[in-house]
C-alpha cells in the first residue's frame, strides 16, 4: 500500500491466504502533523473564514469585537491516538503554550511523556469534556469506527474544537453536522471524510467548518519517501527477505 492507513485491505483474509500486506509508515508522520496544526490554528483564529472575507471585498476595516477567534495558549489539546503523528503534533502543540493531554490504549514511556509535557486519560470520555481541542490521531478498525459518535459529540464543551487527520470513518458525520447546526462546537478542521471523497452536505459552505482534500502527506518529500518504501519492501520480499514494512493482524 503506497500510503500508512490499511484499512481498506482485510489484513485478516491476506494473511490467512499467505499474502504478504506491506505500507508506508513513518515517512509522512512531521507532514500529517503540520497539516493537524494548521488546521487547529485555521479553526481556531478563523483564517480560512478570514482570508475569504478579504477575497470577497467584505473587509471594511478593524474593529474591536469583528472575527475574534479564541487562542491557543493555555488551552487543552486532547489527542486520541499517540502513535508517530499523535507524538508529532503533541510536540507542535506544547511548542504553542497548549497542555497536552492524550487518550491510548496504554500510556506512553514516562520519559516521553515527560518530554512531550502529555497526560493520559484511561477514560476517553472523561477526557473529551474536559478538552478545548480533539484532534483524532488513531486508525480505523472496528473498535475505532464511528469513535466520536453522537453521544460522545454530546460531552463536547461547546467552545471545543474537532480536528481528523486520520481516517473519516472515525467520526459519525451525520451527528457532526447536528452538533454544528445546533451550534454546540466552536469549530471543525477535518482532512478527511467518511464517505470519501464525498463530503457530508451538513459540512459544506459552514464558516466554521475548515475540510481539506486529504493533504496530510501531500509533500513533494513525503510522496517521494513513501515511493522509496514501496520500493523498499518490493525489492526486499523479492530476494527472498521479510518486507521491513510487513502489516499482520496482530499488529492491529
Amino acid at each position: 500500500n503506497f500510503g500508512a492507513g490499511i484499512d481498506h485491505i482485510d489484513v485478516d483474509a491476506a494473511a490467512a491466504r499467505k499474502i504478504i500486506v506491506s505500507n508506508t509508515p513513518g515517512v509522512l508522520t512531521e507532514d500529517t502533523a503540520d497539516i493537524a496544526m494548521s488546521l487547529i490554528l485555521s479553526v481556531s483564529r478563523r483564517v480560512v473564514e478570514g482570508a475569504n472575507v478579504v477575497t470577497n471585498g467584505q473587509f471594511k476595516g478593524w474593529t474591536p469585537t469583528w472575527m475574534c477567534g479564541r487562542k491557543l495558549y493555555g488551552k487543552r489539546l486532547g489527542i486520541v491516538g499517540m502513535g508517530r503523528i499523535g507524538q508529532a503534533l503533541a510536540r507542535r502543540a506544547k511548542a504553542f503554550g497548549m497542555q497536552v493531554h492524550y487518550h491510548n490504549r496504554k500510556p506512553i514511556p514516562d520519559m516521553l511523556a515527560e518530554e512531550l509535557g502529555a497526560t493520559w486519560w484511561d477514560d476517553l470520555d472523561q477526557m473529551l469534556a474536559r478538552m478545548d481541542v480533539i484532534s483524532l490521531n488513531c486508525p480505523a478498525t472496528k473498535d475505532t469506527h464511528h469513535l466520536l459518535s453522537a453521544q460522545r459529540l454530546t460531552l463536547l464543551q461547546p467552545h471545543a474544537i474537532v480536528i481528523n487527520t486520520a481516517r473519516g470513518e472515525l467520526i459519525d458525520e451525520e451527528a457532526l453536522a447536528e452538533a454544528l447546526k445546533s451550534k454546540a462546537l466552536f469549530g471543525v478542521g477535518l482532512d478527511v471524510f467518511e464517505q470519501e471523497p464525498v463530503v457530508h452536505p451538513g459540512l459544506i459552505g459552514l464558516p466554521n467548518v475548515v475540510l481539506l482534500p486529504h493533504l496530510g502527506s501531500a509533500t513533494i518529500e513525503a510522496r517521494q519517501d513513501m515511493g522509496d518504501r514501496v520500493i523498499a519492501n518490493i525489492m526486499t520480499y523479492q530476494n527472498g527477505h521479510r518486507p521491513p514494512d510487513r502489516v499482520i493482524p496482530a499488529m492491529l
